[in-house]
């Protein structure tokens, strides 16, 4: 996402229970669902929230994704088996029960892991963390390496042509052609999505394509966390204050 696309707006309000009344929601995972962990294997999904998304998707008619850049079967994983889920940014699609959407894994992602690995190698906190099609380096734990790593990643996805995602403390590796904008448009044109308003929640760089791709379809984007430069249209403060306004949308019709 070009910089120069995000509106600098600071103070951006909390969005109005009202907006998802007749909305797809669209929610991010880490970071918004729940918070960031210093590993990728470190959080846990607890029962209350995975009722809580049970309950307001039926209140939105099944109008409910969680679209992430963890695997599908790491979101399976995790407890959301029994929603619809775009993973990989865009890459996969699951229905519950169905088989997973997705590419085959290319023998590039091999050769970025084992690059990533021989990096990793003798520095401790560096974490290289294998998905299903694609592979990331978490430098969350030895941040002084965050520079060289940017510039491994860079240099194999250039090498491999491979697309490069940066996100909080990480730098994946993965075959291009998607993001979670795209995943939000083709959501949009498939049951039960399709006919709703899209609204976006999500608090990384990576959830910007799919502010903009709410706003362009006739919804709106929510940033969780603080303010920066951004294409989304309300805020909401943290994970906490998300589950709150989840909660709201709960006790109103879809």
């Amino acid at each position: 996402m070009s910089e120069s696309r995000l509106a600098p707006l600071p103070h951006l309000p909390p969005p109005p229970a009202s907006l998802l009344t007749g909305a797809s929601l669209f929610l991010d995972f880490d970071g918004t669902l729940a918070p960031i962990a210093d590993t990728p294997d470190g959080v846990v999904v607890d029962t209350d929230l995975l009722t809580l998304l049970g309950e307001l998707r039926d209140v939105l008619g099944g109008r409910l994704a969680i679209v992430s850049g963890r695997s599908i079967a790491t979101l399976r994983d995790l407890g959301f088996a029994n929603f619809l889920l775009a993973g990989t940014h865009g890459l996969e699609f699951a229905h519950p029960g169905e088989d997973v959407e997705a590419p085959p894994r290319r023998p590039a992602v091999d050769d970025a892991e084992a690059a990533f690995h021989a990096f990793a190698d003798g520095k401790p906190g560096l974490l290289v963390e294998r998905k299903s099609i694609s592979v990331g380096l978490h430098f969350r734990g030895a941040p002084q390496w965050g520079a060289q790593a940017g510039e491994l990643a860079s240099d194999l996805a250039d090498k491999l042509d491979l697309a490069l995602q940066p996100g909080k403390m990480l730098f994946e590796l993965r075959p291009g052609g998607a993001d979670k904008g795209s995943a939000v448009h083709v959501l949009m044109g498939r049951a039960p999505m399709a006919g709703g308003r899209p609204v976006f929640i999500g608090d990384d760089v990576t959830d910007e394509e799919g502010f903009a791709a709410a706003a362009e379809l006739g919804g709106a984007g929510i940033l969780v966390g603080p303010p920066r430069a951004t294409l989304a249209a309300f805020s909401l403060e943290q994970v906490a204050a998300v589950r709150h306004y989840l909660l709201e949308g709960v006790a109103r019709p879809g």
